[in-house]
């Protein structure tokens, strides 16, 4: 398979990640571009999947530290399938949480917003 290479300037572009943020990424551990002839960052199709999904486990909520531990045990290759599943099955259900606590406050929302429609059809009916 053939990965095309890319500047971080385009790599920027096609992430929606500021320049910036992806050397924040680098220096984090969480990225490690390539280095080309000139000794220039390179960015590759599979580290705009990478870069995908770890956008992914930000946007859930997933600490930085998580994806850091994240990082390194993938980076160790396939030792670490296990802890790396581990650790998704442990977000997964931080998630689940988040979601079923976000639920039942829409529910309390609900019947709030229900409470005032009804208060207000009986105040307008006078």
């Amino acid at each position: 398979m053939i990965f095309l290479e890319y500047s971080i300037g385009e790599f920027s572009k096609l992430t929606d990640l500021g320049i910036h943020t992806l050397r924040y990424y680098e220096h984090e551990h969480l990225i490690t571009p390539g280095r080309n002839s000139s000794n220039r960052r390179c960015y590759t199709d599979k580290d705009l999947i990478w870069i995908e999904f770890i956008k992914r486990l930000k946007d859930t909520g997933m600490p930085i530290k998580e994806i850091q531990l994240y990082a390194e045990l993938r980076a160790k290759g396939e030792p670490t399938l296990s802890a790396r599943m581990e650790l998704l099955i442990s977000h997964r259900k931080a998630l689940n949480e988040q979601i079923n606590q976000l639920q039942e406050h829409m529910g309390k929302l609900d019947k709030k917003i229900e409470f005032y429609r009804q208060e207000i059809e009986r105040t307008t009916k006078r």
